[in-house]
């Protein structure tokens, strides 16, 4: 009879499932989050990391449902692109394989006329 040590799981196989955002694109939306807080238009958030997306959720309230969701798919990288914006009704706003381009879209929500 030969006993045998059972192998342990390997933590990269673990760790590659789960999907994140890297400094670089965290820099990217924590800029644009801190533009919108200054503006009064955000006020909360709130970081995902599932196995198949990492979400970044955007809140007016706390206690509500996310006004936007920034989100990185990377199966999706061949097809629509990596990045997704989505509203609160679930509609795709952009998608787009360059974050700052695909944010660009929540920026213009700055934009406003003075009265």
């Amino acid at each position: 009879m030969t006993v045998q040590t059972p192998t342990p799981f390997p933590l990269a196989a673990r760790m590659a499932e789960e999907v994140s955002f890297d400094r670089r694109e965290l820099g990217l939306i924590l800029g644009l989050y801190g533009r919108m807080v200054a503006a009064g238009e955000w006020r909360d958030y709130g970081i995902s990391c599932l196995r198949d997306v990492a979400v970044f959720s955007v809140f007016r309230r706390t206690a509500e449902h996310p006004l936007y969701r920034i989100e990185k798919r990377p199966r999706m990288r061949a097809r629509q692109g990596l990045y997704a914006v989505v509203a609160m009704d679930g509609q795709v706003l952009r998608r787009g394989s360059d974050l700052a381009v695909v944010l660009k879209v929540l920026e213009r929500k700055l934009i406003r006329p003075i009265d």
